[in-house]
């Protein structure tokens, strides 16, 4: 077994409702000899009919830090840092389930785009001010966050979500 196997494999740990969440395997000495990543950087790449709005509702209101900003003709790019970047894949039934967790029924699409923050309550009020549409209120999940759900500029579905300590 190659040492991507035994990562790819890591037990997930159930808490009482039965949903699972990623255990810790990324910290395991199996995990560790993979110091010498692919990638990188994970950037997505969003393509905003109104720029302008888009740039503050993320950089301005939610509070992105501008990287940098490049122009060609007729068109603009800035890049915003968003932390850490994972790749989250996940298989429809499994995304259904998290839908119905989130929201209550199935809305997503094929991508949506999750943000942790440190307080997901005020931080969907903030963005709801600012023009994004509040989808679902946040509520406690199984693997003991509180996330909420919106539509926010760039045509982008956002599910915020805050770890809890409880």
């Amino acid at each position: 077994m190659s040492d991507a196997d035994e990562v790819s494999n890591a037990d997930e740990v159930s808490n009482a409702d039965g949903a699972s969440k990623p255990d810790e395997a990324f910290r395991t000495d199996e995990a560790s000899k993979l110091n010498d990543p692919a990638v990188s950087e994970l950037r997505l790449v969003v393509t905003a009919a109104d720029y302008d709005a888009a740039l503050h509702f993320y950089r301005d209101v939610l509070g992105l830090a501008e990287r940098g900003a490049f122009s060609s003709p007729g068109g603009r790019v800035t890049i915003l840092d968003a932390g850490r970047a994972t790749l989250e894949l996940t298989d429809p039934n499994h995304a259904a389930f998290i839908d119905d967790v989130e929201v209550g029924r199935r809305v997503a699409g094929h991508m949506r785009v999750a943000f942790q923050v440190d307080d997901s309550a005020a931080t969907t009020a903030k963005l709801a001010a600012a023009g994004a549409q509040v989808i679902a209120e946040p509520t406690r999940t199984p693997w003991n966050s509180l996330n909420s759900r919106l539509e926010a500029p760039g045509a982008l579905q956002l599910t915020l979500f805050t770890e809890l300590d409880d």
